[in-house]
This record gives C-alpha cells, structure tokens and sequence, in this order.
C-alpha cells in the first residue's frame, strides 16, 4: 500500500502522507493542507478528524473492542481493580505489587482535604448542581498545592506522581463531601483501612456511632463502575482536557474543564436519562412493549442505545448489565426498573428497526440502574462518572504536557457571516 494520499481540488493534486496506528487504523495528515492549498477541512463535530496521536486506549465501534494500554476490557473488569486499572491507564503498565501498593498508599494518604476548604461549601446554595461544586472544588484545590499548578511545564512534572494520586484521592472526598453538604449532614473523614470504592461510600453514607458496612457487594459493584469509566478515547470532556492542556494550563484547571464538559447530557449525563425513561414507562403500567413500539414510530426516544463510536454492543453495558443483576440480587432488591430495562434490551435487539440501524444498549443503559441500586441519588449520577473518569483525564493531561512538539489547540472554522460592511453611526441608524 501507498504511504501517501492524494486530494484534488479543482485541476491540482496535493499529496499528503498517510498515517498508520498500531492498531491498523489509517488517517490522512492534512496538517499542511492550508499551507498548500489554501483550503482546510469541515468535519462538525470531529467525527472523522483525528486531533492527536495517543496511545493510552484503542476501541473499535465497529468490532465493540475496548481495551486500555492494549488490555481488553473485558479482562480488566473481571481480574483488576479501579485503582490498578488507573495506574495502567496513567503509567502505561499494570503495576507490579510494590508498584501498587505504593500507589494505593499515596491515594490513601491524599484522601482528606484542607480544612480551608471546608469553608467553600458555606458558599454555595443548598440548589447548587453537585457537578458545579465539583468543578469548582477542583480548580480551588489546585490553590493548596502551588508547586503543582505552576503551569510550568517542567515544574508541574515534576510533581506529577503526587498530582496524579492526589486528583484520584481527593475528587472521591470532596465528591462525598457536596452530597453530604447537600443533605445538610456534617462531613465524614476518610478512613485510611477502607479500600478506595469502600472509603467512598463510607463518606457517603457513615453516621455518628453508625459507621457504614458493606455486606452486599455494593462497593465492589462501584468499583466496577468506576474502573469501566476510567478512560474512553477522545470524548467531550477527554478533548476538553487536552484542549486546556494545549495551552500549557496544568493539571487541576484541565480536568476541572473536563469536568465542566461532561456535565452535558449528551455526555455524562445520559444515564440519568434512562432511569427517568424507566421510571416513566413503569409509572404507566407498561413492561416496556408499548414503549419500543412508539420508538419504532418516532413517537418516544429509546435513551441508552446507541453510540458515537460503537455500532454494536458496548463492551462495558454487557459487563454492567450482569453486575447489576447480581448486586440487586445481593441486596435483595427487586427492581421493576432493571426488568423493564432487560425487556427493552431483548425487544430492541430483536427489532429490526434497531438492528438496521446498529442501536445497541451503551454504557448508560445499565450504569444508573446500578447507581442507583447502591444508594447514589440521581443527581450525583454525573459525579460518579468523573470520579471514575479521572485517570484518562491524567492520563491525556500528561500526554500533552511530555510532548515538546504539542501546540495549542486551534480549530478552525468556515464563516457564514455577513460580509463587511460600514459602521452607522447611533443617529442614523
């Protein structure tokens, strides 16, 4: 095969090299197209642009192939955990034990927060989003630690292990904290002999005298969902990180920004969608039949199916729909949501109108079932996902910060305004 690629733009040929992934992934570098010829490419939205070179996570939407650092996913959730799938992600390599465990120590060590910060929650309202604060909680955290948001290049670095582990640690805290804040119930400390999921819903949920305990596989079930969530290519709130990063801001500005992207709910939002749909269709008595029916007729929208990428199943909704039987089975729960939820996976999958048009239950589909089975409210839904989203945040920040090649992020666009025109002064116009 040719290394080059030709585009023709009227009686001119221009050449430009073709790029090849390990992956066998092919894209035409049409970096000098400007240059050459004066034209740029239009792609709303991104969905045939390759903005960078990564070699963090590979999927394939076609195949439903997700793997991290070349390990399938499907191996990672049955064998690993969050916190070593976050060292994978962030590193390159799953870690040796000595590795982890000092890994783990520091994440345990960085999980309280300065008491100065405390004082921020008395100013936000009682109506605030949960995901604002976090953004918000995350850029104040960057104060404290100066010698790690010098947006120096090298000083940031250098700091970088403790940085990673300390985003890890304190975004679970301060994640507990709002919804605590929330709830008008006073903060709970971490507890340095809980493991990270276990720690989390213990800040959640402890009481004075009445500590949490975890006899149904809730944490683990969170676990899970976190280390499914930990890194998904370039994303909104992924590209937004790099996108930040690109303008040499360190760390803890860059991922309070992802934060801000995935609080859309095209992006980190969607599983809140689907409880709402499931909670609507079981207030109307229906099993989910009229439901797909009025689907198919253009009548209700089907959330949970569907990819940007994937055009089959998502590798991480068929891992998450059995975890989420097995923990309401632990838990002794028998939710008419998930039964709706599995009739509408059997029904679609089966109708010809979903299959046509490769609509496949994605990873929201079944997220918020789970959630919501292990006691999350709805509305810290999206902050679930952030905390799990973290390490590809790291991940790609440090991506951008190594490269001494990167420039800043600099899309270009096609204007469709009015052509120039003279100013009129206020009394004549």
């Amino acid at each position: 095969m040719e290394n080059t690629g030709t585009i023709r733009l009227g009686d001119e040929n221009f050449e430009f090299p073709i790029i090849e992934g390990t992956e066998g992934e092919k894209a035409l570098d049409t970096r000098t197209l400007r240059a050459k010829s004066g034209c740029i490419t239009f792609d709303e939205g991104y969905g045939n642009t390759g903005s960078c070179l990564s070699d963090i996570t590979f999927i394939d939407g076609e195949k439903g192939i997700l793997r991290h650092r070349g390990y399938p996913m499907e191996q990672l959730a049955d064998n690993s955990s969050f916190l070593e799938t976050s060292y994978l992600v962030i590193y390159g390599e799953l870690p040796t034990a000595e590795q982890l465990a000092v890994f783990r120590r520091e994440v345990t060590n960085h999980a309280s927060v300065h008491t100065g910060m405390h004082n921020h929650y008395d100013g936000f309202p009682s109506s605030a989003h949960p995901m604002a604060i976090l953004s918000s909680m995350l850029n104040s955290l960057g104060a404290y630690y100066p010698e790690m948001t010098s947006n120096n290049r090298e000083q940031d670095l250098a700091h970088f292990d403790e940085a990673a582990a300390l985003l890890i640690s304190k975004v679970r805290t301060i994640a507990a904290m709002t919804f605590r804040m929330k709830q008008g119930l006073p903060f709970v400390f971490p507890d340095h002999s809980r493991h990270y999921a276990d720690n989390f819903m213990h800040m959640m949920f402890s009481e004075p005298y009445n500590a949490y305990s975890d006899s149904s596989g809730a944490s683990k079930a969170l676990d899970l969902f976190l280390l499914l969530h930990a890194d998904h290519e370039q994303n909104c709130s992924t590209s937004t990180v790099r996108m930040v990063a690109s303008g040499g801001a360190n760390m803890f500005a860059s991922v309070s920004a992802g934060v801000c992207a995935l609080w859309g709910p095209s992006h980190g939002g969607a599983n809140m969608a689907v409880i709402k749909m499931l909670e609507e269709i079981h207030a109307s008595g229906d099993d989910g039949s009229k439901f797909i029916k009025e689907a198919t007729e253009g009548k209700a929208k089907l959330m949970g199916f569907g990819h940007r990428v994937y055009k089959n199943y998502d590798p991480r909704a068929k891992i998450l729909g059995e975890s989420s039987e097995s923990v309401l089975k632990g838990l002794g729960i028998d939710d008419p949501l998930l039964n709706i939820a599995k009739h509408l996976e059997k029904a679609a999958l089966e109708d010809e109108y979903f299959v046509k048009r490769k609509l496949y239950p994605n990873v929201d589909f079944y997220s918020g079932i789970l959630l919501k089975a292990i006691g999350i409210p709805v509305e810290m839904f999206t902050v679930m996902f952030a905390i799990g989203r973290m390490p590809g945040w790291i991940a790609n920040w440090k991506e951008i910060a190594e490269n001494s090649k990167s420039r800043i992020h600099r899309p270009r666009q096609i204007y469709t305004g009015r052509t120039i025109r003279d100013y009129v002064k206020m009394d004549e116009r």
